[in-house]
This record gives structure tokens, C-alpha cells and sequence, in this order.
């Protein structure tokens, strides 16, 4: 789903800052956005803006209500598609980030569930926010800025769409509708979907086709597993090819390149950086230890047979 998004047009004494991240249903942008009065716009997709740093005053109307409040580090401003602003003003410069979002925000099968309309579904619009999750998926987003494409990337972002967006409907709803029962994730489905994984390891796995095979919409496959498994998909996914890779890594029949593409993580850095951070060494650290251990153990067991 392309956005229509509207960042260089509202924010016109604003410059961005490296390449715009892009994913299904979600845009992500850097910006850097300087004192005066911006550009109003009728949004056409919503607009989350997580302040990074900086310092300022904020004055703006949307929808005839008039908010006045400090953007500094940490805070975040709401802005739902659809909203009439006629005025927006900073006294400061402030670095941020620019999330947006469809305007259902969601898939209607999951608001279905929930027995929410999607054509009701209407945020409020709220700013100078402190909000803890919101805090942690804005920075966990702006941590995929400006890195190269990688398989893992598009699951962790399809992962924080949802819920960021779960996450708005269930605080910020201008009406807060009644929720319906919400589904299960059994142990069948369950064992279907770590099955599909260990087949696609290889490949590039989406949430999509996650929860796809688990029969339920991305909102709550992400929410189920997480509390079926202990971790969210992406992670989960991270893991089980980590641990692939260190089975192929001591058997020593591929390079550390191939191993890579063979894991689907797209390229020997990105693998490198990838298996440092969960493991705490590098790949050719671990399968050294691996080469050193093999030759003690051979040198080792005559003296084992004499004993």
C-alpha cells in the first residue's frame, strides 16, 4: 500500500535527514524541522511525530480545537487522517521522527474481530505526549533509518506497524468502541507457523505469510505469538536462524558468506552484525572455538583410551 504522505509540503521549513524508510502500510522520515509557522494540510493517511531531540513550543488547531504544548525529547504529537489543521507553529527547532500510518490503520479483519468499524475507527487528535510504548516503537523505528534493506528489517517494521497501530486505536480513540472476544492461537496453528519458519529460513519471511498461516489477521498473530513464544516474530525468527547458522558454522563445510545467504540474512555484514549481537562474538570467533575444541578433543583421547 503506497501513502499518500504530505511531509515536504507541511513541514516546509523542515530538511530531511537521509533516505525515507518504506514498508507496507507504514512511511517513516527524518526530519529536521526548523522554528515559524508550517504549511497546514488536510492529511490524507495519519501522522505520528516522536520528537528526538531539540527543544520547542508548539501552537496548533485541528478540527477547531486549539492544543498548545512543549515538543522535546521523548514526547510525541498525533495528527489523524482526515484533520482539518489551520495552524501549526514552533518557536524552536526540533529533530524528529515522521511515522505514517493508513487511515484505518489496521486490516479490517482484525478490526473485525474486535467487532470494531473500520469506518468508525477515528483518533483523537492529541500531542506533547509521554508515552513509554510509544517512546520504545519510535526509537526502535528510528534505528532502521538509513540501514540497507534487509529481510529481518521488514519483519521487525511490519511488526512495530501493528503494534503501534494497536496501540493508538486501544488509547486515543476519539470513541472508544466495545471490544469482542478476542481470538486464540492454538497448538496446532502454533506448530504450523515454527514449521513454515524452519522451511523458509532461507528466505524472506513477512508477517503477512505468518499470519497467514495461522489464520488470523497481523494485529493479533504478532500479540499471540509473542505470548505463546516469549518473543515477538521477528526476533523469533532471528533466533531460529542463529542457531542454524551455528550448526552449519561448526561443521565447516561453507564459507562464512555462503552461510549467510543460506540463513537469509542477506549479506555477510549485515549476518556478522547480526550474530555479534546475539551471541556476543563474531562468526569466525565462534567457529575458531569450535576448530580449537575439535583438535583438543583428538588430541585428547588416546591418553582417554589408555586411562
Amino acid at each position: 500500500m503506497t501513502l499518500a504522505t504530505h511531509g515536504n509540503e507541511k513541514y516546509q521549513s523542515s530538511s530531511l535527514i537521509g533516505r525515507p524508510a518504506e514498508w507496507d502500510a507504514m512511511r517513516v522520515e527524518l526530519r529536521q524541522i526548523g522554528p515559524g509557522a508550517q504549511n497546514c494540510v488536510r492529511p490524507a493517511c495519519t501522522e505520528l511525530v516522536y520528537i528526538l531531540s531539540g527543544r520547542a513550543r508548539v501552537r496548533r488547531t485541528g478540527d477547531g480545537v486549539t492544543q498548545e504544548g512543549l515538543a522535546r525529547e521523548g514526547t510525541s504529537w498525533l495528527v489523524p487522517a482526515g484533520t482539518h489543521e489551520t495552524r501549526l507553529e514552533l518557536d524552536g527547532s526540533v529533530e524528529c521522527l515522521l511515522v505514517y500510518l493508513p487511515e484505518t490503520l489496521l486490516e479490517r479483519s482484525a478490526l473485525d474481530t474486535y467487532g470494531i468499524d473500520a469506518n468508525a475507527v477515528r483518533l483523537a487528535y492529541v500531542g506533547a505526549l509521554t508515552d513509554t510504548t510509544l517512546s520504545q516503537i519510535g526509537r526502535a523505528l528510528h534505528g532502521l533509518i538509513g540501514r540497507d534493506t534487509q529481510p529481518m528489517d521488514r519483519l521487525l517494521a511490519e511488526g512495530l506497524r501493528t503494534t503501534l497501530a494497536a496501540h493508538l486505536i486501544g488509547n486515543y480513540m476519539a470513541d472508544s468502541p466495545q471490544a469482542a472476544r478476542a481470538p486464540s492461537l492454538d497448538g496446532r496453528r502454533l506448530r504450523r507457523v515454527l514449521d513454515f519458519i524452519d522451511a523458509r529460513l532461507g528466505e524472506d519471511i513477512s508477517l503477512e505469510e505468518l499470519a497467514r498461516e495461522a489464520c488470523l489477521s497481523q494485529f493479533h498473530f504478532s500479540r499471540l505469538f509473542h505470548q505463546a513464544t516469549g518473543l515477538p516474530p521477528h526476533r523469533f525468527v532471528i533466533d531460529r536462524r542463529i542457531r542454524l547458522a551455528q550448526q552449519m558454522l561448526a561443521k565447516e563445510q561453507l564459507s562464512i558468506a555462503e552461510i549467510a545467504l543460506d540463513t537469509g540474512f542477506g549479506s555477510q555484514a549485515n549476518f556478522t552484525r547480526m550474530f555479534r549481537k546475539v551471541t556476543g562474538t563474531t562468526p569466525g570467533q565462534f567457529r575458531g572455538r569450535h576448530r580449537t575444541v575439535r583438535a583438543d578433543t583428538a588430541i585428547s583421547a588416546p591418553f582417554s583410551a589408555i586411562d
